[in-house]
């Protein structure tokens, strides 16, 4: 199933987004509503709130009297973390059991609050964040919940800020306007992203091939390229011992395939083949077939294992190679004599350009990228020359 981490700050609208996706079909998970649900009276939560926090808490008719428990557990920070020790495992608990009802092809839409506080991205295969101008959701926080605009700019600006939000966003939706744009967005959105790779995490489907298309180079493939690496580091735990970005995009200022080059290296090949399904159900299949790195001295070749991002709209190649090759090292040599070079910079953008045009009708990139991998192997020994002249290291 694909799993959408779904936040926004307070006033933004993230409601109205998550009611559209679950009009398309989305199985919507709300953290609030189960946060409400677990402390409802009856429940094993409330009766541990009134044993910790005591029957002061409980209105005349036996439910939860919230204001009452927040002015006890908000006292101090002591307070807070007996509060959360209660509540958040409840709602961790009944989260699970909602998703794991959910059928193996589910969209499951998790409304989240506090998804970038409490450091949550890496949880998802896609995190859509819902934002709106500060004034705007202060006027609606007033006229729609009633609350003094004082209060409202203070719940605002103790959640997380724009930037940090933008920092995990693999979709920004603007729900500051007129609301059918934003629904038109969330539309496109379920159809042509979400439907699509919901069914390539499922089927472990490979992107189709298309021909070398060069673009400028985006600022923001070094952030996009991190938040991908940081859901290949939660699939792959202790048995990573590096993720970096390699290749083209994380050079800047060299035009690329808009496709985000990542490299994982493990200790062996066999803790790669251990990653295979881990790496598939986080979104990144395995290629089917024998991948190597031609060995530099000509005699044969280094293996790797060669995966694909699922995400329809964020192509991603995930090289995984391990320490028993030098190929790994090599990869980051490469990057790094760019980066250091612009001369070579601009031979490598040249020589792109140039087998780009050249490929333009394939169909594939396979043509283009085993001709450039011929230039790229007589950059090495240069490169090795500046990295013992700069006493340069991985």
């Amino acid at each position: 199933m694909l799993r959408v981490g779904l936040t926004g700050g307070i006033g933004a609208g993230k409601s109205t987004v998550a009611n559209r996706l679950a009009e398309h079909g989305a199985v919507l998970v709300d953290s609030d509503r189960i946060a409400r649900e677990v402390v409802e009276p009856g429940t094993e939560g409330l009766a541990r709130l009134v044993a910790e926090f005591g029957p002061g808490i409980l209105a005349a008719d036996g439910s939860l009297d919230r204001p009452a428990l927040a002015a006890k557990a908000f006292a101090d920070d002591e307070s807070r973390l007996r509060l959360n020790a209660i509540v958040h495992p409840l709602v961790g608990a009944r989260t699970g059991e909602l998703m794991a009802a959910a059928k193996p092809d589910a969209i499951i839409v998790h409304d989240i609050p506090l998804l970038v506080e409490n450091g949550l991205a890496t949880a998802y295969h896609l995190v859509v964040v819902v934002d709106a101008p500060v004034e705007v959701r202060v006027r609606r926080l007033v006229s729609a919940r009633g609350m003094a605009e004082e209060d409202a700019r203070a719940r605002i600006r103790a959640q997380a800020s724009t930037e940090q939000r933008r920092a995990v966003a693999d979709v920004w939706l603007d729900n500051g306007g007129a609301e059918d744009t934003v629904l038109a967005e969330v539309d496109a959105l379920w159809a042509d992203r979400l439907v699509p790779f919901e069914a390539n995490v499922r089927l472990r489907r490979p992107r189709p091939p298309v021909s070398p298309k060069i673009a400028e180079y985006d600022l923001t493939w070094p952030a996009q390229a991190e938040r991908v690496l940081a859901r290949v580091r939660a699939a792959a735990g202790e048995l990573a011992r590096r993720a970096d970005h390699i290749g083209s995009t994380a050079v800047p200022g060299l035009p690329a395939k808009d496709v985000l080059d990542l490299q994982l290296t493990v200790a062996t090949s066999d803790d790669a083949d251990a990653l295979g399904p881990l790496l598939a159900d986080a979104g990144f299949p395995r290629l089917e077939g024998d991948w190597v790195d031609d060995a530099l001295d000509g005699a044969g070749t280094w293996p790797k294992r060669l995966h694909v991002g699922a995400d329809p709209k964020r192509p991603v190649n995930l090289h995984v190679r391990s320490l028993e090759t030098p190929a790994w090292r090599l990869a980051l040599l490469f990057r790094d004599f760019l980066r250091a070079d612009p001369d070579e910079r601009d031979d490598y953008r040249d020589v792109k350009l140039r087998l780009a045009e050249a490929h333009a009708a394939d169909g594939t990139v396979a043509a283009y990228a085993d001709e450039k991998q011929e230039w790229v192997n007589g950059v090495f020994a240069r490169a090795e020359k500046w990295a013992a002249a700069t006493g340069w290291a991985p």
